[in-house]
């Protein structure tokens, strides 16, 4: 399996429901859908939304407002590919937001690792396959 270099980006909005609403009608017509809703009480800040297309969410609202940062998740062939990222990343001056780990709530082989970088946008590196 080939992977993508960008898996899948986010956005903050101020207005949450306003923004789901949009986006539900404007990317309609691409074929891409209100896939998954993740709360804040899971994510471990803000209510998330996943539109996306062919069973993968790949564009996210953020329930943030101005305080949130921009989000990019990069590909990863392996877990071992996702841990050296944490490493390099955090050696490299970056602030940890979420070590290497399974998430399940977002589907059960789900292994990424986030970092705030120096401006304090959230990057993370994500692994797909199982083990």
């Amino acid at each position: 399996m080939t992977r993508q270099f960008i898996d899948h980006t986010g956005i903050s909005v101020e207005d949450f429901a306003k923004a789901k609403e949009f986006y539900s009608k404007a990317l309609a017509p691409l074929g891409i859908t209100l896939m998954m809703e993740v709360p804040g009480s899971v994510t471990g800040s803000v209510d998330a939304a996943g539109f996306g297309a062919e069973g993968k969410p790949f564009f996210w609202l953020a329930a943030g407002g101005k305080q949130t940062r921009t989000h990019i998740a990069f590909g990863a062939n392996t877990r071992a590919d996702v841990d050296a990222f944490y490493q390099a990343a955090m050696a490299a001056g970056g602030t940890d937001n979420g070590p290497p780990g399974i998430r399940a709530h977002y589907h059960p082989t789900y292994y990424g690792a986030f970092v705030l970088d120096p401006d304090g946008h959230n990057i993370e590196a994500v692994c797909h396959a199982p083990e």
